[in-house]
């Protein structure tokens, strides 16, 4: 992710979406709205001096001297678990994303087929009465089919069909670029949609938030078997053994830090070894009922959890399985049905685990799953209304800057040997990257939206999504395949494609103005082109070549040489510390820390860059260079909810906001020099503690 950590639990949980197929590196980061939005908004990449606190020195802690003012004088809204210039955007451009749902659900059947499946689809989202009146009876029929379960098979058959139907439960089968053939598209099993807490570790720590925390969970679970008509006693005794059931997988499962191998997820093999690994999982069935196409080979990314999933799946109890599948549809649909779910889902996924204080309004809600699960079609009319052809080309314009300024900074590496540059370069020159919005559009011809239940609108968008990654096992990897939509506030490096994606919604202030000043658009926009550049070359990215392929590039000297840099970016994160004495993960965090390191170096070079011969004028009395670490130090102003902060630090690769702005500069010269910062000052680290890799 390059900006802010946009896709929380809560935000999963609250609003539902999603894409179905992994993208390892996949970053999240931030078009243009009405004349009136932008009216209220700043106007300009972001040096916003109302916003300093002048009695705080650049050189003590540059964060709160760029934002200090702005984090004193304002509070988190209450629907909010944090609030800062990233969710103020996403804020306003919702905004956008309403009028245009709006708009479109007035025309009805007088609409463009687009206009009329994003209309209907948020017609139906909006139509609270019906959804009330509908309670949880649009899940009937896989709720029947979960009841009538008698058999480990007949279990391991609903689950095909379930995934079929668009419920995310027990594992993922999908489709993902072959990591060592990336020209063409491989059947994948993964162990996602597995849990109800945010990860693995929430089953096992012992201290006493979490081990409160699970007792909070089974107590939600517990209720919402209530609300699908359990007794309290029954709900009870089903929520332990969902619990129970979860913990056991759990146990089985690679931790985050894990993942960030990508060698660690690569098992390809015949389909037939897949059943040997797992003897008593009919695959055949399984996909049978998936309406799968015929393949011969899969990647297993988590062998051992599949052996796990085999035995319990033959040894537990079916009523346990039962309980499992109905927690886990009723979980996922929450947000989906009447407001009683609604209202619980929100108690411990908003409420409990992030600090959130209210719902977000219900149009906000349907706007966000409108984008997450149409999003090409909702795309298409916002990129018609909002986005000036003239933002594209500056940003191309800047990432040809950084793409030549990373150039000459990999061939002045001191520390990379002459083979290992030649094949960076080679990797660098075939990068690719996509601006605003995709050259050909998603064909959603075979998806029925209507303005019946809202939930049964979500599944099909979700199954369909499913059937399009799986229809294409076994072809070639489309190339001009988007994984967000034009509207998202975000940004990702996909190493698997070697490409990155700015989508439109991230193109405008206060990261962006096409009309604007150079330095602050190269501390806002060009820091984060810099830092999904810097992705091909963090710990993970760089073990992909530039076609796409996991193999291993480096001499083994470079690649020592890199693993001691990337570690000095470990300990020096590890060292930080939020609320009472929690250190991050500098190991979880490494790759967004690398990127946000190289980032802001490589944006800093290709200003210099645009810069060559213009005036080097003072805006509101500071110098270019300035302005450039003024925008990025801005960039994460931001306020978080105790509870969600630690669930940052426990969850995302994303360190805290000013851990993000303050931990980069404090190893470069060039932020040094920008404001005097002298020897032994907190954010001049001493020299042999820098670290410099990109």
């Amino acid at each position: 992710m390059g900006a802010a950590a946009s896709g929380t639990v809560a935000d999963k949980a609250l609003e539902g979406g999603g894409q179905a197929r992994k993208l390892a590196g996949m970053r999240f980061l931030p078009v243009l709205l009405p004349a009136a939005l932008l009216a209220a908004s700043c106007l300009h990449a972001d040096v916003t001096p109302a916003n300093f606190d002048l009695a705080v020195k650049p050189q003590d802690d540059f964060y709160r001297y760029v934002n200090g003012t702005y984090l004193k004088n304002t509070a988190i809204p209450p629907a909010y678990s944090s609030w800062g210039s990233h969710a103020t955007l996403i804020d306003r451009n919702q905004q956008a994303l309403r009028t245009l749902a709006e708009a479109a659900a007035a025309k009805g059947a007088a609409g463009t087929a687009i206009e009329r499946m994003v209309g209907d689809f948020y017609a139906s989202g909006m139509d609270e009465a019906a959804i009330n009146a509908a309670g949880a009876g649009p899940l009937q029929e896989p709720l029947d089919l979960i009841a009538g379960l008698k058999t480990p098979a007949e279990v391991f058959v609903a689950l095909g069909r379930l995934h079929a139907a668009g419920f995310g439960v027990g594992f993922k089968f999908t489709s993902n670029p072959d990591s060592k053939n990336s020209a063409m598209i491989l059947a994948e099993l993964q162990a996602d949609d597995v849990l109800g807490l945010p990860e693995r570790g929430y089953y096992f720590k012992d201290d006493e938030k979490s081990e409160k925390l699970r007792q909070q969970y089974v107590a939600h679970i517990t209720r919402m078997f209530v609300l699908l008509g359990d007794t309290p006693e029954a709900a009870r005794i089903a929520a332990t053994s969902v619990m129970s059931l979860e913990t056991y997988l759990a146990g089985h499962m690679l931790s985050r830090v894990q993942l960030r191998d990508p060698q660690a997820t690569y098992h390809k093999m015949k389909l037939a070894e897949a059943g040997a690994l797992t003897p008593g999982l009919d695959w055949s069935a399984y996909l049978a009922a998936t309406g799968a196409p015929q393949f011969a080979e899969v990647n297993v990314t988590q062998p051992e959890f599949f052996q796990h999933f085999d035995r319990l799946l033959n040894n537990a109890s079916v009523a346990f399985w039962r309980d499992y599948l109905r927690w886990q549809v009723v979980h996922g649909m929450a947000p989906f049905l009447g407001e009683p779910f609604v209202r619980e889902n929100f108690e411990f996924f908003g409420r409990t685990l992030t600090g959130q204080q209210e719902m977000r309004e219900r149009w906000k809600r349907v706007v966000a799953v409108s984008d997450a699960n149409i999003g090409e079609a909702l795309g298409q009319l916002y990129v018609a209304a909002y986005f000036p052809p003239e933002a594209k080309v500056r940003m191309e314009q800047m990432v040809a800057n950084l793409r030549a300024a990373l150039r000459e900074r990999i061939q002045t590496l001191e520390w990379m040997d002459a083979p290992t540059k030649a094949r960076a370069l080679v990797k660098l020159g075939a990068f690719h990257a996509k601006i605003g919005y995709p050259d050909k559009w998603r064909d959603y011809s075979a998806l029925r939206i209507d303005r019946g239940p809202y939930v049964l609108n979500y599944l099909r968008a979700q199954a369909f999504d499913r059937q399009r990654l799986l229809a294409q096992i076994g072809g070639p990897v489309d190339r001009s395949e988007w994984f967000m939509s034009p509207p998202a506030v975000n940004a990702y490096y996909a190493p698997d494609r070697n490409e990155i994606v700015f989508p439109a919604g991230y193109l405008q202030p206060p990261f962006f103005d096409p009309q604007g000043d150079d330095a602050p658009n190269y501390g806002g926009i060009g820091t984060s082109i810099g830092h999904e550049m810097t992705h091909g070359f963090d710990d993970s990215g760089r073990q992909y070549d530039g076609d796409g392929n996991l193999v291993d590039w480096w001499t083994p000297g470079s690649a020592a040489k890199f693993t001691e840099r990337a570690q000095g970016i470990v300990k020096q994160f590890s060292a930080y510390t939020v609320l009472d004495g929690l250190h991050l993960n500098g190991e979880l965090t490494q790759g967004e820390n690398i990127a946000d390191l190289g980032g802001v170096r490589i944006a800093y070079a290709a200003l210099q860059k645009a810069l060559a011969g213009q005036p080097r004028d003072k805006i509101d009395g500071f110098t270019p260079e300035q302005r450039f670490f003024i925008s990025w130090a801005a960039k994460w102003r931001r306020l978080s909810r105790p509870e969600a902060l630690r669930l940052q630090v426990n969850t995302d690769p994303h360190s805290p906001a000013e851990f993000r702005a303050n931990g980069p500069l404090s190893n470069l010269d060039i932020f040094f020099e920008a404001f005097d910062v002298p020897e032994g000052a907190p954010m001049r680290r001493p020299a042999a503690e820098r670290v410099t890799i990109w």
